[in-house]
């Protein structure tokens, strides 16, 4: 029985350090790929870089439901690592921006089935284990640090090109390891519209996914845009690999010990805190530092990503109903990975297009500032709202 929990223990570790690995191989370098190898645009590049947040909000619910149909999550997870592999490596065969485009939606469609499905194994897992979800997840940013550490270096030697064999050659390995995950599936059903109807009459909610749009959009959109800051700043492909490795890195940390920081300190000063880091960062950036400030700025990735992540996931958590909590965590997902990435990568490709890339992080700066004014409005929100209950017992 040990030997079995130990071999399902390492399957999820080891499938959230490979599946991230490859991620991190492809993503932060592509933008480059298509910029430096292909010819495209900004415009043209924001807008196939908006195309996977674009796909993902309406993919992933039907993710859901073919997993929930066929009870079988494992093999919906090898067949997405299969697809979104081979159509990986088929975005360095086209060089057309028409194709491209059909061939990213294909691929982001498949690849959205990744996260989902395997988060879904993971909470059932962690749940019944009494174990920690952050425990298993911070693989995934050690293996998306040391990706692109290594995709950055190889790149500079060999060319963008090799980001595809990477990100290929490592989804494939990770199939391996998910015959060893846990089979059972208990996703959480809910009425959509009827959760949906009841968030929305929720104004608390309301703010908290403006908060998310404004906050999380700008951070996403970073991980397409930040190759290119990095090269402005001086840096090489070597220099844009070293920038993640330190940024994405620090997360894992910060992501592990979320839960006691929250449990001190409270989730609204968290997010106030996280939210205040980020828009300080962006803003920094249009002032244009050198590559080493830029450098040493990275590490503060992992006080804003890898608190603001766990703190706004425990406000959902504490403040939402619970007949409506699986609703409000997809909600959640899909305004802030979603919605919010998409905005945040085209208008931030428009704007690298029309003026330069420091114009597009201080775009990131100014949204991420409001972002924080609706966290400091919604923590008033919930003081006044725990004073009046008081006063009503």
């Amino acid at each position: 029985m040990n030997k079995s929990f130990d071999q399902t223990s390492f399957s999820l570790k080891g499938f959230y350090l490979l599946s991230f690995f490859g991620l991190g191989s492809l993503f932060p370098l592509l933008g480059v790929y298509f910029k430096d190898s292909v010819g495209l645009s900004g415009t043209e590049i924001g807008t196939l870089m908006s195309i996977s947040p674009v796909v993902m909000i309406f993919a992933q619910p039907l993710w859901g439901v073919v997993t929930d149909y066929s009870r079988r999550p494992r093999a919906v997870l090898v067949l997405s690592l299969l697809l979104t592999a081979s159509l990986g490596f088929t975005i360095y065969l086209f060089e057309s921006y028409l194709w491209l485009i059909g061939i990213l939606i294909a691929f982001s469609f498949m690849q959205s089935a990744l996260v989902p499905v395997s988060d879904s194994i993971l909470i059932n897992y962690v749940q019944i284990e009494n174990k920690q979800y952050g425990n298993y997840r911070l693989f995934g940013a050690i293996g998306f640090a040391i990706a692109v550490f290594i995709a950055g270096r190889l790149a500079d030697s060999i060319g963008t090109q090799v980001i595809f064999y990477m990100f290929t050659s490592v989804l494939l390995l990770c199939m391996f390891f998910v015959i060893k995950m846990p089979k059972d599936n208990q996703s959480l059903r809910t009425d959509l519209r009827k959760g949906i109807g009841q968030l929305v009459r929720m104004p608390s909610y309301l703010v908290f996914l403006s908060a998310t749009f404004l906050v999380f959009g700008p951070i996403f959109a970073n991980n397409f845009y930040f190759g290119f800051y990095i090269q402005e700043a001086g840096g090489t492909l070597f220099g844009v690999g070293l920038a993640f490795l330190i940024a994405a890195g620090s997360e894992a940390p910060f992501m592990k010990f979320a839960g006691l920081t929250i449990k001190r300190w409270g989730m609204m000063p968290i997010m106030v805190f996280a939210a205040t880091v980020s828009a300080v960062r962006w803003t920094f950036y249009f002032f244009e530092p050198s590559y080493q400030i830029v450098l040493m700025t990275t590490v503060v990735q992992g006080f804003s990503v890898g608190l603001f992540i766990p703190a706004a996931m425990e406000y959902v958590r504490t403040y939402t109903p619970v007949e409506v909590r699986a609703t409000a965590v997809s909600l959640y997902t899909a305004v802030g990975n979603g919605l919010g990435s998409w905005f945040c990568t085209f208008v931030g490709g428009v704007i690298f297009d029309t003026y330069t890339i420091f114009y597009t992080y201080l775009f990131f700066g100014v949204l991420t500032f409001i972002g924080l004014i609706m966290v400091l409005i919604l923590t008033k929100m919930e003081v006044q709202g725990r004073i009046l209950i008081q006063r009503s017992l």
